[in-house]
């Protein structure tokens, strides 16, 4: 599980980098939320295959692609709250407030993630 871990902080880097440039990219021709929506989601994609043949070490399959977004379902309420919060609430720019919002969900978004990839892993 230690191994899972680490392989699941590393593919977060590189799926909040990809969600990143994806925002900024998005960010120059939409409003924030909606950069911030399209971003999330095409992010998440690339999550499930990383997290799928990296963090896990398992076959993709379509049951388990479908229910990957359960996995990012809190990541996503809780990202866009802060998202909201720090921009609108706070008035802090919509800059960097993705990365401040997403911090607090990543420990949710791993143990989903673990329950859906490895059900057998999981207590009956």
């Amino acid at each position: 599980m230690a191994r899972q871990i680490v392989t699941f902080a590393v593919v977060g880097v590189l799926n909040t980098a990809t969600y990143y440039l994806l925002y900024l990219l998005f960010l120059t021709r939409m409003p924030y939320l909606l950069a911030h929506v399209l971003a999330f989601l095409l992010s998440m994609v690339g999550s499930f295959f990383l997290n799928a043949r990296f963090t896990y070490r398992t076959r993709p399959t379509w049951r388990k692609f479908l229910l990957f977004p359960l996995t990012n379902a809190a990541n996503f309420v809780i990202t866009t709250a802060g998202v909201y919060l720090i921009v609108d609430v706070l008035h802090a720019g919509s800059r960097f407030a993705p990365l401040l919002a997403s911090a607090a969900a990543i420990p949710v978004t791993f143990v989903v993630s673990r329950w859906i990839m490895l059900p057998k892993a999981n207590p009956a």
